[in-house]
């Protein structure tokens, strides 16, 4: 979970951005956003074991991690709520503590997945499972209202109820259609269960790969964006043609762990400050290219980085 612009936070508000619009009257003035997530986990940040030529390695990772690290380096002040060791993760995450607020609900374990290849080609094992976020658990740590509620599950820990106003809230699904078989199962897609999707909901994020399992969900959203890796993303709007979008090409293009994510985020905070749909995937679009640029999380770009991009 991952809110943008909390009290006591650090960081600019995104609506003192030049290059964004401002809040129209009558809204906060303040942006928030949250993010359910663990290193490893949707919803938490999660903890991906990443297998490669030299062995296996650990690094943050998860929808709400990415996402929550690209609004805070976007001028969003942004917290994340998580599951899992505080003592992992607070180990994983204190290079990135000066830019978000992090929420470590306690469990006997992390989320951890197993990873292997790249793209369409990537497979992965849930190796750990810190376990549900329940709103009970939310009560103490959430704030009541924020600008925008971004929810991110990575493995069903998400609940459907929320104890948090938000203007704009969105999702991205992927945790929702993952199954597993415990302990150590590899990762298979199911169709959402449409009953474990909070609502309203004012705009999705999901994969190509995902589109077939969250079909029962597209209708009743307002905005989708289905992204293709290095294919065009779609955008769908409901009750109108669905449009697209290309992405160039990214020169010397490194991992792509979190590019979906960072996409997400960039997404979702350009649609809540008034772009069309079409121009917000362009946003995500660039902001996913200067993360895919570069190598882990630092290279999720700031607000000029995106705009460099999105200028070339």
């Amino acid at each position: 979970m991952k809110a943008n612009g909390l009290p006591g936070g650090t960081g600019t508000n995104a609506h003192d951005s030049p290059t964004l619009p401002r809040h129209q009257p009558g809204r906060q003035a303040t942006s928030r956003r949250r993010v359910p997530g663990v290193p490893g986990v949707p919803g938490t940040p999660r903890t991906p074991r990443e297998a490669g030529e030299t062995g296996a390695r650990r690094q943050p990772g998860g929808g709400a991690f990415y996402s929550g690290l690209q609004a805070a380096r976007l001028g969003l002040r942004t917290l994340v709520i998580t599951r899992g060791r505080p003592d992992e993760l607070g180990e994983l995450l204190a290079p990135f503590a000066k830019e978000l607020a992090i929420e470590i609900l306690p469990a006997a374990q992390t989320t951890t997945f197993e990873t292997h290849g790249a793209g369409t080609a990537r497979r992965q094992r849930l190796r750990a499972w810190a376990g549900p976020i329940r709103p009970e658990d939310l009560a103490e740590v959430a704030p009541a209202r924020t600008s925008i509620l971004h929810l991110a599950p990575v493995a069903q820990e998400t609940p459907q109820r929320w104890p948090c106003a938000a203007d704009f809230v969105g999702l991205t699904a992927q945790g929702l259609v993952r199954h597993w078989e415990m302990p150590g199962g590899e990762i298979e897609r199911r169709p959402i269960d449409r009953a474990r999707v909070p609502a309203p909901l004012d705009a999705v994020v999901i994969s190509a790969g995902e589109r077939s399992s969250c079909e029962p969900l597209l209708d009743d959203v307002p905005v989708t964006a289905i992204t293709a890796g290095e294919g065009p993303t779609t955008v769908l709007l409901a009750g109108r043609a669905d449009e697209s979008i290309a992405p160039r090409p990214v020169d010397g293009a490194h991992d792509d762990l979190g590019a979906g994510d960072v996409f997400a985020a960039a997404f979702f905070i350009a649609l809540h400050h008034g772009m069309s749909p079409l121009e917000a995937a362009g946003r995500g679009n660039a902001a996913a290219a200067v993360r895919i640029g570069g190598r882990g999380p630092q290279a999720v770009g700031d607000l000029a980085a995106i705009e460099r991009r999105l200028r070339a």
